[in-house]
């Protein structure tokens, strides 16, 4: 598909819209229906020659011509953006591939090809010794000297390798910078600065992670692949590794370690069965100290045709788990049991929310009862929307992902005592980003002795 044509007066409104306004390029593009790569080439070639500059006829040029555009852009250090509105050239993919075919071969790979054939031609092949850029004109004898002998002793080095190669190119390079100009090599190898520089750190960055790395994989398979590169970055710092989240997943990536994903899900609604109470917590889920808001919810696990159902209060300030109760029915004895344990966590002027979904457990005048004698204010999400308990609907996605999925147990007791396990490694070990890399517990002993500390 050809580039599609647009008028003069069109590209004056887009251009003078993308430099008159506080809208960048992609918005520009999108606001006429544009690519933003034509809205930036339009105000480049706007700046330079202004409202000629958007009429530009399409012709060809001469090797000569390619050369000097292409020489300009690298002695001056410019993109070819840049270039192609300096010179009123159409595009700067031209350019580019100009700048590619000279690297490459000098100013004979500029010549335009003939196309076709002549009948009867026979095809050739181009031997590379004559593909060699003409030497630039020196302005002393001792200009040309220094680079005849940088040229000679380039020369030599890259008989031996596939000195074509960019990153065989900066070796020779770097080798010989210290008896000549860097400049001057760069010009005879044809390879940019940037390219040299960038080939310099990639080639000392191949062996700098190993320690790393392994520190990576025993951090991961410790926590039995529940981590993500974000924790794993966050654990590598408390064990005073300084490296970006970034570089921490590249490396995960080139060892193949990745954290489990997650599945969905059991439904505790069952219609209304008592008395539902209004969603007073209102997606709120911040809460300023210990038991002020608490969220819960049940859970199920099928293994071998046998079900478990696990019922946990999470404390919304550190997003603890301070009591849970599995039991093999969802009935309001698994709920009950749980609610006892939570209770006993409480201050004698504690007087927490306590949140859930409209399950029917939490509608039982038993359940709403003992929470009213304890002052505990009950609130409940509206019919269907998980998303009002989302902090515990994620627990449960952490929970299964990191202890259920793609592990194998023998027998609910089994899952049991798992479930057991993590959760007391989820509260005291597994770290949260939302606490600065503390685990829940860490972080209430924290806050716990910064208060102390306070009043004294």
């Amino acid at each position: 598909m050809g580039r599609k044509k647009y008028t003069t007066e069109f590209i004056r409104k887009v251009v003078l819209h993308y430099l008159n306004s506080a809208d960048g390029a992609k918005k520009t593009a999108k606001l006429f229906g544009v690519d933003h790569g034509a809205v930036r080439r339009w105000a480049e070639h706007w700046k330079a020659r202004g409202e000629d500059g958007l009429d530009i006829p399409m012709r060809s040029y001469s090797a000569e011509t390619k050369e000097s555009v292409v020489l300009w852009m690298l002695d001056n250090g410019q993109s070819s953006r840049k270039a192609a509105a300096k010179f009123n050239i159409s595009a700067a993919s031209t350019i580019s591939r100009w700048e590619r075919l000279y690297r490459e071969g000098g100013i004979m790979a500029l010549h335009n090809k003939p196309k076709g054939m002549l009948p009867g031609a026979k095809k050739t092949v181009q031997l590379n010794d004559e593909l060699v850029a003409p030497h630039p004109e020196f302005r002393t004898v001792e200009e040309e000297l220094e680079y005849l002998r940088a040229e000679n002793a380039y020369f030599k080095k890259a008989s031996g390798l596939n000195s074509g190669a960019p990153k065989e190119k900066t070796i020779i390079i770097n080798e010989l910078r210290c008896d000549y100009r860097l400049i001057l090599l760069l010009r005879i190898a044809r390879q940019s600065r940037s390219t040299f520089y960038w080939q310099i750190k990639a080639n000392g960055r191949g062996c700098s992670y190993v320690h790393e790395k392994e520190k990576i994989k025993e951090l991961f398979h410790y926590h039995k692949g529940r981590y993500g590169y974000r924790r794993i970055t966050m654990a590598l710092r408390h064990e005073g590794y300084g490296l970006n989240h970034k570089t921490v997943r590249k490396l995960m990536r080139e060892q193949c370690l990745a954290s489990n994903l997650r599945y969905k899900k059991y439904q505790s609604y069952k219609g209304v069965y008592g008395k539902v109470t209004p969603n007073i917590l209102e997606r709120n889920f911040n809460a300023d100290g210990p038991n002020q808001k608490w969220v819960t919810d049940v859970t199920e696990f099928n293994i071998k045709g046998k079900k478990l159902y696990l019922s946990p209060v999470l404390d919304l300030y550190n997003r603890e788990i301070i009591a849970w109760n599995i039991d093999t029915k969802p009935d309001v004895n698994l709920v009950g049991k749980m609610l006892d344990k939570a209770l006993k966590k409480l201050s004698k002027n504690d007087t927490p929310m306590l949140h859930s979904d409209q399950g029917w457990q939490y509608q039982m005048a038993t359940y709403q009862a003992k929470l009213i004698s304890w002052g505990v204010k009950q609130s409940m999400s509206r019919k269907g929307n998980c998303l009002d308990n989302a902090v515990i609907e994620n627990f449960f996605g952490l929970l299964k992902t990191e202890c259920w999925y793609n592990e194998e147990y023998e027998d609910a007791e089994q899952l049991k005592k798992a479930v057991d396990r993590y959760i007391d490694y989820y509260n005291n070990e597994r770290i949260k980003v939302k606490l600065n890399g503390l685990s829940p517990v860490q972080y209430r002993t924290q806050a716990m002795l910064a208060a102390t500390q306070s009043v004294q």
